[in-house]
C-alpha cells in the first residue's frame, strides 16, 4: 500500500480538504500490540489499488503520535481503538471499524458507496 504517513496535526486539516473530493482512509496503528499488526497485515494483503484508486490512505503510528489519534477521535466524533480504520469522506468520519472487525472488503464497499 501506498500510505502517506500521518505525523502532524495540520495534516487532519489537509484530511478535511482533501474529503471534500475524495474519500481518505485513516489506519490508527499500535506498533506494540499483536491484534493491530495482524489487522494491518490483513489490510495490506488483500488491498488492491485499482478497486480504490481515488481513495487517499493516510498511516498513523499511534504511540509516537498519540496526540493526534486524540485529536482524530475528538474531530471525528469517534471513540478511539486500537487497532482502527476510519473512512472520512466530506469532513465526517463515515464508517469506522476496529481490531479484528477490520477488513478490506467493508472498507472497500464503504468506500465505493461514497463514491456513487
Amino acid at each position: 500500500m501506498n500510505w502517506i504517513t500521518l505525523e502532524t496535526a495540520s495534516q487532519l486539516e489537509e484530511i478535511k480538504k482533501v474529503s471534500e473530493e475524495k474519500t481518505v482512509l485513516i489506519f490508527k496503528h499500535s506498533t506494540s500490540c499483536s491484534i493491530s499488526a495482524t489487522a494491518l497485515n490483513r489490510l495490506e494483503r488483500a488491498w488492491k489499488p485499482e478497486e480504490l484508486p481515488e481513495l487517499k490512505a493516510y498511516y498513523l503510528d499511534l504511540l509516537s503520535f498519540r496526540d493526534i489519534s486524540r485529536q482524530i477521535a475528538n474531530q471525528f466524533d469517534i471513540v478511539h481503538q486500537s487497532p482502527q480504520v476510519l473512512l472520512i469522506n466530506k469532513g465526517m468520519c463515515v464508517y469506522h471499524a476496529s481490531h479484528l472487525g477490520i477488513s478490506y472488503p467493508e472498507v472497500k464497499n464503504n468506500a465505493l458507496k461514497l463514491q456513487e
